[in-house]
């Protein structure tokens, strides 16, 4: 198996304000506006909203350490050529983000978005504020598809537990820890099957996949919009790119740091060799976790948290074992969404949050464990 992760970071400056300056950050490195760019060790790409950009890896990796210092190379290169211009910051949401400071990329594939927002309407958070972890991971044929597959949707629920990082939404706590993905299952609703409540049901074979998929694309076809149906469309918590010969993991929000980052992939990969896996199976069961998991964080699901990471420690590799203790300390501290909705309770003030956000990311250091 290899392992490939995609990585959202706002673009700030020294207040923490989001800027909507990503084509004009591409364009300063290769002189052109390209959606993405060959960027030393990662690839360097825009996304929807201008105020985020995307890091993502070469090439896939053996491993989480080698993933992380393809990771942290693009990072620290970022820094090399705009020293203490801008703070990249990582989190599910932008915890400040107002809609009118944002902008929508205008230099290529205009045609997608001018479709997305005719059936749907993008200027909404749940489109222009939203930052994942998308962790990509390789099968060996429709079998090793399948077991994959089923096994992650039933640990969807803990992961979003986890990587809850967005208790805020335009400076305020909301009470809920996951305001991205309450925000990204309902911004494709005139169609829900496209993202499906997040957790996709079980799967018997990629013929009913392709079947359910091919149902989605009809119904784009009969609102003239042909253009969107592709593999990626899917928004489910969990897709499969076939066009990769990988599974998508689209649920989590993205995290402070890459090491963080790791240890979610570290996680998941350890938990797939397990025989078997302490959790609910039944669809409903998931739906309602899912529900716990985006209002509570880790404190809604502590007991089965740690039942996952014995397990997982149990099948950990010693490369694995570098990174759990990332996971038990969110198990035992909370999310960091809950740790940041506390702190922000205390000091009634969010730029010294966010700035330690981006120092963690910046030295690849987990909050809460510095």
């Amino acid at each position: 198996m290899t392992i490939g992760t995609e990585h959202e970071y706002s673009i700030n400056d020294a207040h923490f304000t989001a800027l909507p300056v990503s084509d004009q950050i591409i364009k300063a490195i290769c002189g052109s506006f390209e959606s993405e760019i060959s960027f030393g060790e990662t690839k360097l790409g825009k996304e929807l909203q201008k105020t985020v950009l995307e890091f993502l890896p070469r090439v896939p990796a053996p491993g989480p350490a080698a993933l992380e210092a393809m990771l942290m190379a693009g990072i620290r290169k970022f820094y090399h050529i705009f020293p203490g211009q801008y703070h990249l910051l990582g989190l599910g949401m932008h915890p400040t983000l107002t809609l009118d400071r944002t902008a929508v990329w205008d230099h290529d594939e205009g045609e997608y978005y001018e479709c997305y927002d005719r059936l749907f309407n993008i200027r909404q958070h749940g489109w222009l504020n939203i930052q994942a972890l998308q962790i990509n991971l390789s099968y060996a044929g429709e079998k090793d598809l399948l077991m994959q597959y089923n096994r992650i949707r039933t640990l969807l629920p803990y992961l979003i537990a986890l990587t809850a990082s967005s208790p805020m939404v335009e400076g305020i706590l909301t009470g809920k820890m996951d305001n991205r993905l309450i925000y990204y299952r309902e911004n494709q609703k005139v169609i829900p099957a496209i993202c499906n409540g997040i957790i996709p049901a079980r799967l018997r074979s990629v013929a009913e996949y392709r079947t359910a998929q091919e149902q989605v694309f009809s119904e784009l076809r009969a609102r003239d919009a042909d253009i969107l149906c592709e593999e990626w469309l899917n928004s489910c918590g969990l897709i499969i790119r076939f066009s990769r010969e990988c599974l998508e993991i689209k649920a989590p929000d993205e995290q402070e740091c890459i090491r963080s980052d790791m240890a979610v992939a570290s996680l998941v990969t350890s938990l797939l060799r397990c025989p078997t896996l302490p959790v609910e199976t039944d669809q409903d069961a998931l739906l309602a976790l899912t529900e716990t998991a985006i209002e509570k964080g880790t404190a809604g699901l502590r007991p089965e948290l740690e039942a996952l990471y014995r397990s997982a420690w149990q099948k950990a590799t010693a490369e694995e074992r570098q990174y759990l203790p990332v996971i038990e300390s969110r198990i035992k501290k909370g999310s960091l969404a809950e740790q940041m909705a506390e702190r922000y309770r205390k000091e009634q003030a969010i730029e010294p949050i966010l700035a330690d956000m981006a120092h963690c990311l910046r030295a690849n250091v987990p909050y809460g464990m510095e």
